[in-house]
This record gives structure tokens, C-alpha cells and sequence, in this order.
């Protein structure tokens, strides 16, 4: 199961959003450091047509997508030289497949910002440069070992080279996801764990006194920032939204629509941390059982049924296959999705869409 891997400087509430996200209820210190192995948690990934094929179905088993998170502890500055958990850190941080980065907005005099004061920009550059320091020892380790070669074979000299363009992309100051590589490339250089190659998503975390934009410190150059990186930004009120999580859902709903708050930062985040992995869902439906199964973007019907059992893979005949939203327009009635030629037969080939509803045809 691919994870996201939530870092961020000590005290930026990252076991808050952790907790928001997992309903983990892991321990929230007001101090820094100590904590080596990290949280982690698998959850339900929020899906409405799911629920809407199981109000229609009434099946036994409603099972949703699922991915994990994991709580890392926080990324001190000068962490590639080794201070606070250091390169132990690091390694937990190469083996997340995604980064969700929080970053402190808020003001607490009881919790003082490790640097001094709230500055988010300097906050994602401390961190943003660790992760590509430490990509850069990486490299030149690497380059080390393979200058003692007397003779280097044409493999080697081909990673030399895709090394070394890496090491002058990262000496620039700017991350590997922002360096255009060929496919070939980008599957060599996936080998190393790169830290700046992971998709990133940042998170501000923020309080209830910041509910509007001009309340958020640098928030303007936050967005610019981000834009020009290629990421994502969402807004967490992170010591709220876990308080708020003991609420019934009526009361929760009241005490949004007080704050003005739309949608809960909870299931916009599992929703982009999922999309930023490139995964989709394809429903599988019955009486029995109504489900989401998760498969990477660009996948075929015989990867999706492979997905479902290895027997329908090794046994694929076609693949029939409606998309929710042509099934919820005919008011969830295969019939008439079927009668207006809605309800394909696809091959193995075929790439599955994200909200297809798919029955596999197969024979062992």
C-alpha cells in the first residue's frame, strides 16, 4: 500500500494533522524531538459515489479505497549534518512514496516557534533544503564510489551521466520533481529514493483566528511560492478540526457553517493525498458487497481485474464497464445505461477511467 509521509519543522503540528486525518489519537507534545519510530495509520479514503452505489445496492460489505500516512518526526534544520534525528529521519522520509509538508501558521506563546517567529516561506525553504541536501550526498557518494572504477561499464556511464545532471539541478537550489527527465531516466533516477522527486502537498496549519487570508502570515507569498513550484496548497485549522472530531455530526455541521467552514480540511487532504500518488478508483458492485479498489493512473482492464484476483486476470475475457456518472444520470438502471449503449464490452487493453464500474468476464 503506497503511504504519505507528513514532515515538517518540530512544533508545526504535524501529529495534529496526523490525528485530524487518521483518528489516530497519537500523543501530541508541546516540545520538540525524541520520538524515532514514526505513526502510522491506514485510512478510508472519502469517496460520495461509494456511498451513493451502496445506498442504492444495500449490500452486505461496503469496503472504500484505503491509503496509509505516516507521521514522521520533525525535520530539524541542519538534519542532512546530522542534528536532531538526522540521516535516521531521512531514511524514513526516503521510504514514503509522497510528502505532505505542514507548515506553521499559527501563533502559540505556550508552543514558541523553534525559530523565533511565524515565517512560512523561510519555514518550507529550511525543510526544502534539507531534503535536497541530502539528495545531493546521495549523488556525490554514488559519484564517489564509481570514480574508483577504473572502468566503468556502459550502464555506469550512463548513471554517471544522469547523476550528474541531478547533482547540477540540485546545486541550483531547485528540486528533482522540477528537473525534465525521459521515462528512462525518471525510472534510474526512482532507484536512488530521491527525496525531492517525491510529489509534494503543503499544508497550512492554522487556528481558529485565522479564517480569513489576511490573517495568515505570508500567506500571498505561500501561494505564489507554491504556484511556481508546481504543488498544492490546502488549509488545515489543525488543533480545531481534531477537537471538533469529538462533536456528533450534526453539532460539526452547526459549528462549521458558525466558522464559514465548507468542507472539513480532513477529506480535501486524504482526496489530494490520494490523487497526488496518481491513483484512481473503479467500483465493483452487488448485493454482497459494493467496493473500491485502488489501481495507479493508466491502468488496463487486465490490471484492474488482476487487482480483483489473480484468477480473472489469468483467465480475462472482456471487461464490462459503465462510468458512475452515465449510471447515476440513468438513475443507477442497467437496463437503460445498456439500452443507450452505455454499458461497454472492453478488452484488456482498455484504460480504465477514474469512476468506472467494472465487471470482469473471465474463464480458468
Amino acid at each position: 500500500m503506497l503511504n504519505c509521509g507528513i514532515i515538517g519543522l518540530p512544533l508545526s503540528g504535524k501529529t495534529t494533522i496526523f490525528n485530524v486525518v487518521t483518528s489516530a489519537g497519537a500523543e501530541v507534545k508541546s516540545y520538540a524531538g525524541g520520538r524515532m519510530e514514526p505513526n502510522r495509520a491506514v485510512v478510508d479514503v472519502p469517496d460520495s459515489r461509494l456511498e451513493e452505489l451502496a445506498q442504492v445496492y444495500k449490500p452486505k460489505k461496503v469496503v472504500p479505497a484505503q491509503i496509509e500516512f505516516v507521521d514522521l518526526a520533525g525535520l530539524s534544520k541542519d538534519a542532512s549534518k546530522g542534528a536532531g534525528l538526522g540521516n535516521a529521519f531521512l531514511s524514513f522520509v526516503a521510504e514514503s512514496d509522497a510528502l505532505i509538508h505542514v507548515i506553521r501558521c499559527f501563533d502559540n506563546p505556550e508552543v514558541p516557534h523553534p525559530e523565533g517567529d511565524i515565517n512560512p516561506v523561510r519555514d518550507f525553504d529550511i525543510v526544502e533544503t534539507e531534503l535536497i541536501f541530502r539528495d545531493l550526498l546521495v549523488i556525490e557518494n554514488r559519484l564517489d564510489r564509481l570514480a574508483k572504477k577504473k572502468v566503468l561499464q556502459k550502464e555506469e556511464n550512463e548513471e554517471k551521466k544522469l547523476l550528474e545532471k541531478c547533482h547540477s539541478h540540485l546545486f541550483s537550489e531547485r528540486p528533482l520533481r522540477e528537473l525534465e527527465l525521459t521515462a528512462e531516466e525518471l525510472k534510474k533516477a526512482k532507484g536512488f529514493s530521491f527525496l525531492t522527486l517525491k510529489p509534494e502537498l503543503i499544508v497550512l496549519n492554522l487556528d481558529e483566528t485565522q479564517m480569513t487570508d489576511e490573517r495568515i502570515p505570508g500567506y500571498k507569498e505561500m501561494v505564489k511560492l507554491v504556484s511556481d513550484r508546481g504543488l498544492s496548497l490546502i488549509k488545515m485549522y489543525g488543533r480545531m478540526e481534531m477537537e471538533m472530531a469529538d462533536l456528533s455530526l450534526e453539532d460539526q455541521k452547526e459549528f462549521m457553517e458558525e466558522l464559514g467552514i465548507k468542507e472539513v480540511g480532513r477529506e480535501r487532504l486524504i482526496r489530494e493525498a490520494y490523487k497526488m500518488l496518481g491513483l484512481i478508483s473503479f467500483f465493483t458492485i452487488g448485493d454482497d458487497e459494493v467496493r473500491a479498489w485502488t489501481i495507479p493512473q493508466g491502468s488496463t482492464a487486465l490490471d484492474a481485474a488482476g487487482t480483483v484476483h489473480t484468477d480473472m486476470a489469468r483467465g480475462f475475457i472482456r471487461a464490462q464497464v459503465v462510468h458512475f456518472d452515465d449510471f447515476k444520470e440513468h438513475r443507477f438502471s442497467m437496463a437503460a445505461v445498456r439500452e443507450k449503449g452505455l454499458l461497454r464490452l472492453e478488452g484488456k487493453d482498455y484504460v480504465v477511467k477514474d469512476g468506472d464500474i467494472i465487471e470482469i468476464r473471465f474463464n480458468v
